[in-house]
């Protein structure tokens, strides 16, 4: 029996490749739901911001299949290496990146690692003052979404380079 199949007679769900659940088949609803979650949050954002985002979320969460796939994506819309690399130092960095990428990637930062020290004002100032109402509430639902995508990939095993989308 290969890891994708379901012994007969078994309540079980599908396993993926790393014998772990295959959370898509296994929850197609919620999965489905969060697929809505991500492209709704990205209406109105700039791509490349996107990306960027997700790029810098993925660094933080340690979720290197997030961060290939991610990573990849930039590349083909056009983002320089160099930018790439500067991403998981940005603070640092921070001439590589606009203000306004500069307050998403705190605001990235922040929501991420909310349990350490919640959000901030003055980080929540910085991406208010670059956002209007829509777009700041695209982007914290595109932090939320990408922070979902990166614990179901490292719950479930995903391995980097192998862009199961």
């Amino acid at each position: 029996m290969t890891t994708t199949e379901i012994k007969p007679g078994t309540d079980a769900a599908p396993l993926a490749s790393t014998g772990r659940l295959n959370f898509a088949k296994a929850a197609p609803k919620v999965f489905r739901a969060v697929i809505g979650l991500d492209a709704a949050a990205r209406e109105g954002l700039d791509p490349t911001l996107v990306e960027l985002v997700q790029i810098r979320s993925s660094h933080l969460n340690h979720c290197a299949y997030c961060l290939h796939m991610h990573t990849t994506d930039a590349r083909k819309a056009g983002e320089s290496e160099e930018r790439l690399h500067m991403v998981a130092v940005w603070q640092e960095a921070a001439h590589f990146f606009t203000a306004k990428e500069q307050a998403a990637l705190a605001l990235t930062d922040a929501v991420t690692r909310v349990a350490d020290a919640g959000v901030p004002d003055a980080v929540y100032e910085r991406a208010a003052a670059h956002f209007d109402e829509q777009e700041l509430a695209g982007l914290l639902a595109l932090i939320l979404a990408i922070n979902t995508w990166n614990r179901i990939a490292l719950a479930t095993a995903k391995r980097a380079g192998t862009d199961e989308r």
